[in-house]
């Protein structure tokens, strides 16, 4: 993969930040801090510029040999909001009725991965992961719960330190408030009780 992130330029940005804060960039203690920051920023935004899709590209096809669901709960998610660049982090739980083709396991949580690795708000990335499992696959229909903390609640503003948001994407028949329910319960927890998000 290409590396986007240009460490040198975040390492300069930092020391200016460090400056504008009133602290000492050239001091012992913050000589190195403007490279870890840019070191970091490079894994929190590996995900910008590359393509989700590369993931599903070896599905395999399964007619009428496949069940009715294939869901994978508990996918660990971090990712970084793009309105104060704090991390927010949690699950994903991926649901999705096959039509002719299904993918590995190991391939929803790169997708998720991967969308997730870019400045990001929770309402966006379920739906672009629902997006890019429809394009991959063409699957019945989709349904993405993500449930996550974040540091915009928890560590400025309001500071509710316990406070998860719940967002829900969906597609297709998953869409369908009968099908909805039955996958919300499997997933179960706070995520099957209390809700919100966008259908399409």
């Amino acid at each position: 993969m290409a590396e986007t992130v240009d460490r040198e330029r975040i390492a300069a940005a930092v020391r200016e930040l460090l400056r504008a804060i009133g602290s000492d960039p050239d001091s012992a203690e913050l000589a190195s801090t403007p490279f870890r920051v840019a070191d970091a920023y490079s894994e929190f935004f590996s995900g910008v510029g590359q393509d989700p899709m590369q993931h599903l590209v070896d599905s395999v096809p399964v007619g009428d040999e496949t069940g009715e669901l294939v869901m994978l709960r508990d996918i660990e998610l971090r990712s970084v909001c793009e309105h104060h660049l704090l991390p927010f982090r949690g699950r994903a739980h991926i649901a999705y009725r096959p039509g002719d083709r299904i993918v590995g396991l190991s391939a929803l949580p790169k997708v998720v991965e991967t969308l997730a690795a870019r400045p990001q708000v929770q309402e966006r990335l379920g739906q672009q992961i629902v997006d890019a499992l429809e394009s991959g696959l063409a699957p019945e229909g989709v349904l993405v719960v993500l449930e996550a903390s974040h540091g915009c609640v928890a560590d400025r503003g309001v500071r509710q330190t316990e406070a998860v948001t719940v967002t829900v994407a969906s597609s297709g028949a998953l869409a369908q408030p009968a099908a909805r329910s039955e996958v919300m319960a499997l997933i179960g927890g706070a995520a099957g009780r209390h809700s919100s998000g966008a259908n399409r």
